[in-house]
């Protein structure tokens, strides 16, 4: 089009010059003429008078200029170029433009949360067809009710949800609750979040006693490692005397807190000679609790399970009635053993390299699973007279502890199950 025209153009514009050429080329034979008549008038002869006015009146009937239209051969009338936009109008007329997105609503009673995952499901008040996708966010919060504008964890967000459900997996739940907020949109434009709601994410939640650990034991957030220089052999008489302080009691200790155990400056002593031990900060005096630790198979020694928190600086678990565990051995011969009150018993199951802790207060159970399958290890049968203690040790070797788990629905259906065939502390011999 442009083309079309720039060469329209260029035609009108030779076609004026070529006009205007040639009037200037008449205007000037007029001139001539006009000058030859003023000296013709002036001219005293009549003879050369009569002549000259018969060539002047030749001249003025064959001169151009009145052969020429003083009238412009083209004009600046462009209609012919003009597009016809008729159809695209029509077109914009009939186009309808997306309306932005109802709010959704999240149904708290279709909402589940059980394994560390959370299914979260909302509906639109009308359904749309328009609706492309949907955006739900989350964070953790330890505050229940109503939403805060601003809390201490950020949003995170999951995009491109097609349907008006969605499931949360592989959570650790860290804060006692979660919120949950979700929007719609289509093609064009989002819609506005949701009210936000709130879901309940019970776990039991711990860290470990630097404390209480073994100086051979270097413990790092929810790790620990076997350090063989980290040990030196300290003055005994020093560590009674600060033992029979009545702050560091075993039996104040023990009663300061159902809950959170004390903080390592005013807590229990730490684990010495070959107790190579560190104890949970967190205390087990109600529900069921579970957690998880993965461990180095080539440790040479490696023991899980719970304790009181008065288990004695020397005692190793399971050698005393404080404490109950399973003991993996690989000094000389690789073994798997239950152990309490210095009874043991030996487990003839393949040896995991990651075990899950079950604890029911109330019921006295404390079961043992592979973590990978949940295939039950081994159940201790008892009934716990005070709080007790995530417990583990480790000579040379390396585990990690994984919390914020719920108990998973398979154990919880096990437990009904085998109630009443699962193993005792009662049997280790």
């Amino acid at each position: 089009m442009l083309t079309r025209i720039k060469q329209e153009r260029a035609s009108r514009t030779y076609e004026l010059q070529s006009q205007l050429s040639a009037c200037t080329k008449a205007l000037e034979s007029s001139e001539e003429l006009l000058e030859l008549a003023n000296q013709t008038i002036c001219s005293a002869e009549t003879d050369g008078f009569t002549q000259a006015a018969k060539d002047i009146k030749d001249s003025v009937t064959m001169a151009p200029a009145f052969r020429l239209s003083l009238k412009a051969k083209v004009s600046d009338n462009m209609n012919h170029m003009m597009v016809d936009f008729t159809q695209e109008r029509e077109m914009l007329q009939a186009i309808k433009f997306l309306p932005v997105p109802a709010t959704p609503e999240i149904l708290m009673s279709d909402c589940q949360v059980c394994d560390n995952t959370v299914m979260v499901v909302w509906a639109l008040p009308e359904p749309d067809s328009k609706i492309d996708h949907y955006v739900l966010e989350h964070r953790r919060t330890n505050h229940d009710g109503p939403p805060r504008p601003r809390e201490d964890y950020p949003w995170m967000v999951v995009e491109g949800i097609r349907t008006t459900e969605h499931t949360l997996n592989g959570l650790r739940f860290d804060t006692r609750y979660m919120n949950f907020r979700v929007k719609a949109c289509n093609k064009a434009v989002a819609g506005e979040f949701s009210e936000p709601v709130t879901l309940e994410t019970h776990a039991f939640t711990f860290k470990l006693d630097a404390g209480s650990a073994h100086q051979n034991l270097r413990v790092e957030d929810l790790s620990v490692e076997w350090d063989s220089s980290g040990g030196k052999i300290q003055d005994m008489r020093k560590d009674k005397n600060r033992t029979n302080s009545p702050m560091h009691s075993p039996a104040r200790t023990a009663m300061m807190s159902p809950k959170r155990a004390p903080s390592a400056r005013i807590g229990r002593d730490r684990f010495t000679a070959e107790s190579y031990t560190v104890l949970g900060d967190s205390m087990i005096d109600a529900g069921q609790q579970y957690w998880e630790v993965s461990f180095d198979k080539e440790s040479k020694a490696f023991a899980v399970g719970v304790a009181l928190r008065s288990l004695g600086r020397f005692d190793q678990l399971g050698k005393s009635n404080a404490s109950w565990c399973i003991h993996l051995n690989n000094w000389l011969q690789q073994s798997l053993t239950a152990k309490h009150n210095n009874k043991a018993r030996t487990l003839d199951c393949p040896i995991p390299d990651r075990i899950g802790v079950y604890c029911n207060y109330e019921e006295g159970t404390l079961s043992f699973y592979n973590a990978r399958n949940k295939l039950l290890i081994h159940t201790f049968r008892t009934k716990f007279q005070q709080p007790v203690v995530p417990a583990f040790m480790v000579w040379n070797g390396s585990f990690t502890v994984h919390t914020g788990l719920q108990v998973p629905s398979i154990v919880q259906c096990g437990q009904k199950r085998n109630s009443g065939t699962s193993s005792s502390n009662a049997s280790l011999t």
